[in-house]
């Protein structure tokens, strides 16, 4: 996979042990329009996905992520690759830790059935709340409306995803 660009932040000494959680993340576009996780409580879009679990394949976890925070069925088959990426950073809950992250974005499609979403307390808490929403109206949000506490990087790596997988797919 590709690298797509990457987050590096000087505020962690290289000698600290190192902490990592890859993810998954969806990236389905249908008629100018992708379907997002919008934060009611923040106000922010992200695609869905999230963290690998212990003996998960990337795969298996980009389909249980997508199924759980969206309630979207991936189509298998539909899956691209389209790029990684990379992160590091001190870690947030414990500052002698580095936090190194790659999050690996699909391409996919999905079946038009969908199921309930099964939220974490946090993701229950924030409002998540599945949008098939204009792309232009995702970048505008992101980019132009406060978000809280939310962390700023976070919602700027998907903007940048977004604008890139919008490029390629006008471009191929």
């Amino acid at each position: 996979m590709k690298l797509l660009f990457e987050i590096v932040f000087k505020d962690y000494n290289p000698n600290w042990n190192i902490v990592a959680r890859p993810s998954a993340r969806a990236i389905i576009i249908k008629n100018n329009k992708v379907y997002m996780i919008h934060s009611s409580k923040y106000d922010y879009y992200e695609f869905p996905g999230g963290g690998i679990e212990k003996g998960e394949s990337m795969i298996d976890c980009l389909i249980r992520e997508t199924k759980e925070e969206a309630g979207l069925v991936i189509k298998q088959e539909s899956i691209k690759e389209f790029g990684y990426v990379h992160r590091i950073h001190k870690d947030k809950y414990d500052n002698e830790l580095t936090f190194v992250q790659n999050n690996n974005y699909y391409l996919c499609d999905v079946e038009d059935n969908m199921i309930n979403q099964s939220l974490s307390e946090k993701e229950k808490d924030e409002g998540f709340i599945l949008e098939l929403v204009d792309i232009n109206t995702v970048i505008n949000v992101n980019r132009n409306h406060i978000h809280g506490p939310e962390n700023p990087l976070i919602i700027d790596r998907d903007t940048r995803v977004l604008e890139m997988a919008v490029d390629y797919l006008k471009n191929r």
